[in-house]
C-alpha cells in the first residue's frame, strides 16, 4: 500500500531572494533522505510561497525496503593472523559494526580478499521513520541569513509559525521547539479563513485555493507575467522582460492582482535608466514601453490580494513613485549644472583602497595604462583615450550615482553628452565597466575596448600585488568578473593582447602604492588566474577539454591566439585528418621525448628515406613557419598531417635505435625536430583518441 506525505512548513513571510533555493535544496534533500531511509515513491513536489513551504509526496510506500547490507573492513591479511585468529583490527571493525567477529565474511575485490559484515536490515513502517526524517529535512536547510526567535535555539529563515504532516489522513508527530505538527494550515493572511483543518493532500490543495493561495510557484509567475502582459496590452504599451523581477514578484505574493499606475510625463526628462531602476529596485514594478521603444508615464505593479479596492491602492503606489521620481529629477537637474569634468578633482578625496591609494589615483593608472594598450593594438586615438579615461569615474560623485550605485557609467553617458563630449567618450565611458555580469553586452567602441581592458586589468594586478586572492566562493572585488570579461572582451574583438607585457606595464603603475609582491609573482599569479577562466570559457563555446589542454600547455599570455588554435585543433580532431597528425607527432615524439638536439647532419644519412623524409621535413617546416605567421593554423595542422606517409616510410626501412651511435643520434635529431614543429602548435600528447 501507499499513500501520499504532505508537509507544509508555515513560517513569517520569507524573503523572495531565499526562495528558490529553498525549494532546490528542500528537494534535493527529501530526495536523497528517502533513498538513504530506503522509502520509494511515484513523485515529489515543492511549492512555496512567501508564508510557507510544501513538499507533497504521491504514493509513498507504507513499509522501507528490507536491505542486506555488506561494509567492507580490512584486507584478510591484516584481519587474520597466521593462525587464522582475528587481529585486533578485525575485532574493532567486528565491535564497530554490531556483530560477532566469527560472523565475518571474506570476499575477493579486484584480486585483494578484505573481510566483510553483513547485516540484514528489516523493513520498518514508515510513520515509524517519516517523523525524524522530516525534522532533520527542516534542519538542513541552509539559507544566507538565519535567525532565531524567542528563547529557542533553532536557527531559520523565519520563525516557523505552523507545521502540517498528514501521511494519508494520519498525522505524523513531530516537534521542533514549541511548534507541534497537525492538520492545521492557514491561507492567505488578509482574505483567508482562519484556521483551516485539512484531512489530507487534496483538501489541502483545495482549501488554499478557495482561500486565495496560489501554491505552485510557476503557475504563479505564469499568472503575473499574463496578468502584466495583458494589463501593459490594456494602456497601449508592453511590460519589460525581466525575469529576475518576475522571480522575486512570485515570491512576494501568494495571490497576484497586477494594476496600472501612472506618473506625470515631467519626469521622462529624467533618463529612462533612472526610472526604470526606481521602479524595479524600490517599488518592485514593471516598466512599460510604447511601440516605439519609449518609456510611457506608467508602470504595472503586483498586488497581493484580489482587485477589491483596487483604486485605493493604486493612488497609494502612484503616491510613493512620485515622491522616488521627483528625487530623481532633482538629483538629475542639479548634477548638470556643471560639466562632468568638474566632478572628476573630487576623486582625489575618494578612498579606493587604503593601500592602492584614491579613485583619482586609479583614473591616473588606468589612463597610462589604456594609452598604452590602445598604441599597442592599434585601437582608438590617444587623445580620445586619455579624455575619456580621465572622465571616466566623474560620475562617482554625482548625487543620482549616490542614490543609485548600479547606474554609475550609464550616468556618465549622460552627463559627458550634457557636457558637450564626443560620442566616442561618452560611450567608452559607460562601456569602460562592460560586460558587468554573465551575459551582458560588451564594449564595442575601441576606446571603450581598451579603456574596459585597463580597468579590469589594474583592478587585477592591483589586489594581486597587495595579496587580495579569490579564495572558495570568497571573492570580495568581484576579480573572477574582471578575468572574465578580459577574456571575452579579447576573443570577441580578435585582439592580438600580449597579455605579460600588458601585466607588466600595469604594475608599474602601482609603484608609489608599495606593492607587497613583487612584479614577477604578481604577473604570474594573474595569467593563471585569467587562464583558468579562459579554460572555463573555451569549454563553454563547446572546445574539448583534451584541446584546451593541449594548447594551454604552450603558455596563456595571448588569449585571442589561444582560440584560434583551439579551434583549429577542434576541427581537425573531428575530421579523419586527425589519425594522421597523431601518428606523425606519436611516432617522432615517443622515441626523440629524451632527445635534446635538433640539428641533422646530412653526411649521416644512409638510406633513402631518410633523405626524403629530411626533405619533406624541410619544406613543412617552411609551410607551418609561414602559417604560423598569418595564424593560420587549420592550414598549419594540415601540413603537419601530411608528413605521414613519409614517416611511415621511415620507420619501414630502418631502425632508429641502433648500435651505431652518429646514425641513431641523426635520426633522432630528425624525429625531434618534427615533434618540436608539431608542439609549435599544441602539445599533442595531451589529445584523447
Amino acid at each position: 500500500m501507499a499513500k501520499d506525505l504532505l508537509f507544509e512548513l508555515g513560517v513569517e513571510e520569507m524573503p523572495s531572494a531565499y526562495m528558490a533555493k529553498a525549494l532546490d535544496d528542500l528537494s534535493h534533500l527529501a530526495g536523497k533522505k528517502l533513498a538513504e531511509a530506503r522509502l520509494q515513491f511515484k513523485d515529489l513536489k515543492v511549492y512555496g510561497t512567501p508564508r510557507r513551504l510544501t513538499l507533497y509526496i504521491s504514493l509513498l510506500e507504507e513499509t522501507q525496503q528490507a536491505a542486506r547490507i555488506e561494509n567492507r573492513g580490512p584486507k584478510k591479511a591484516i584481519a587474520y593472523d597466521k593462525e587464522g585468529r582475528p587481529t585486533k583490527a578485525a575485532q574493532g571493525f567486528a565491535r564497530g559494526q554490531g556483530v560477532k567477529p566469527e560472523d565475518l565474511l571474506t570476499k575477493e575485490v579486484d584480486g585483494v580478499e578484505y573481510i566483510f559484515a553483513i547485516k540484514e536490515e528489516t523493513s520498518r513502517p514508515s510513520m515509524e521513520i517519516l517523523g525524524d526524517l522530516l525534522k532533520e529535512l527542516v534542519h538542513g536547510l541552509v539559507f544566507p541569513k538565519s535567525m532565531r526567535w524567542g528563547y529557542y535555539g533553532t536557527r531559520f529563515a523565519r520563525p516557523i509559525r505552523w507545521m502540517v504532516v498528514l501521511f494519508g489522513e494520519q498525522v505524523i508527530d513531530l516537534h521542533i521547539e514549541n511548534i507541534k505538527s497537525g492538520s492545521i494550515t492557514y491561507g492567505h493572511r488578509f482574505l483567508g479563513r482562519e484556521p483551516l483543518e485539512v484531512k489530507n493532500a487534496p483538501e489541502y490543495f483545495q482549501a488554499l485555493r478557495e482561500n486565495y493561495v496560489l501554491l505552485d510557484q510557476e503557475a504563479r509567475r505564469a499568472l503575473i507575467w499574463q496578468q502584466v502582459q495583458d494589463t501593459a496590452k490594456a494602456h497601449g504599451g508592453s511590460a519589460m522582460e525581466n525575469p529576475g523581477l518576475l522571480e522575486e514578484v512570485t515570491y512576494l505574493v501568494e495571490y497576484p492582482q497586477a494594476f496600472f499606475g501612472q506618473f506625470s510625463d515631467s519626469y521622462l526628462e529624467v533618463p529612462p535608466e533612472v526610472l526604470t531602476t526606481s521602479m524595479i529596485e524600490h517599488q518592485r514594478y514593471f516598466p512599460v514601453y510604447d511601440k516605439a521603444g519609449g518609456l510611457l508615464a506608467g508602470f504595472i505593479g503586483v498586488r497581493n490580494g484580489t482587485d477589491y479596492g483596487l483604486d485605493t491602492v493604486r493612488a497609494g503606489n502612484e503616491r510613493v513613485i512620485k515622491a522616488r521620481l521627483e528625487d530623481a529629477l532633482f538629483f538629475w537637474r542639479e548634477d548638470t549644472k556643471k560639466p562632468l569634468e568638474d566632478m572628476v578633482p573630487g576623486l582625489a578625496d575618494v578612498l579606493f583602497h587604503e593601500k592602492l591609494g584614491s579613485i583619482m589615483d586609479k583614473v591616473e593608472r588606468i589612463s597610462t595604462l589604456a594609452c598604452y594598450i590602445g598604441q599597442n593594438l592599434g585601437l582608438g586615438s590617444e587623445s580620445s583615450i586619455a579624455r575619456a579615461a580621465y572622465l571616466c569615474k566623474g560620475d562617482l560623485m554625482s548625487s543620482m550615482v549616490y542614490e543609485f550605485p548600479e547606474l554609475q557609467g550609464i550616468m556618465g553617458r549622460y552627463y559627458a553628452q550634457k557636457s558637450g563630449e564626443e560620442a566616442e567618450v561618452s560611450q567608452a565611458i559607460f562601456e569602460h565597466y562592460l560586460p558587468r555580469f554573465a551575459g551582458d553586452q560588451l564594449p564595442q567602441t575601441p576606446t571603450g575596448i581598451v579603456l574596459s581592458l585597463s580597468e579590469k586589468i589594474d583592478n587585477l594586478i592591483g589586489c594581486y600585488a597587495i595579496g587580495i586572492k579569490p579564495s572558495g566562493s570568497q571573492d570580495p572585488y568581484a576579480l573572477r568578473r574582471q578575468a572574465l570579461g578580459i577574456v571575452n572582451i579579447v576573443i570577441n574583438q580578435q585582439l592580438d593582447l600580449n597579455l605579460t607585457e600588458v601585466l607588466a606595464q600595469a604594475y608599474a603603475g602601482f609603484q608609489l602604492a608599495q606593492p607587497e609582491q613583487n612584479m614577477e609573482a604578481t604577473i604570474s599569479e594573474v595569467v593563471d588566474f585569467i587562464g583558468q577562466r579562459l579554460r572555463g570559457v573555451l569549454l563553454e563555446k563547446g572546445l574539448a577539454y583534451d584541446v584546451i589542454d593541449a594548447i594551454l600547455s604552450d603558455g596563456k599570455a595571448n588569449i585571442s591566439d589561444i582560440y584560434k588554435r583551439a579551434e583549429a585543433l577542434q576541427q581537425i580532431k573531428s575530421s579523419a585528418e586527425l589519425e594522421d597528425l597523431m601518428v606523425v607527432f606519436n611516432r617522432s615524439h615517443n622515441l626523440s621525448k629524451k632527445w635534446d638536439s635538433t640539428q641533422v647532419q646530412i653526411e649521416n644519412l644512409m638510406d633513402p628515406s631518410e633523405f626524403k623524409l629530411l626533405e619533406r621535413v624541410r619544406l613543412v617546416q617552411s609551410e607551418v613557419g609561414a602559417y604560423l605567421e598569418t595564424a593560420s593554423y587549420d592550414q598549419a595542422l594540415h601540413s603537419l598531417a601530411s608528413l605521414r606517409p613519409e614517416i611511415d616510410d621511415f620507420f619501414t626501412a630502418v631502425m632508429v635505435m641502433v648500435e651505431e651511435e652518429a646514425l641513431k643520434n641523426n635520426r633522432l635529431s630528425l624525429l625531434k625536430s618534427i615533434a618540436d614543429l608539431c608542439r609549435s602548435i599544441a602539445d599533442f600528447s595531451k589529445i584523447v583518441l
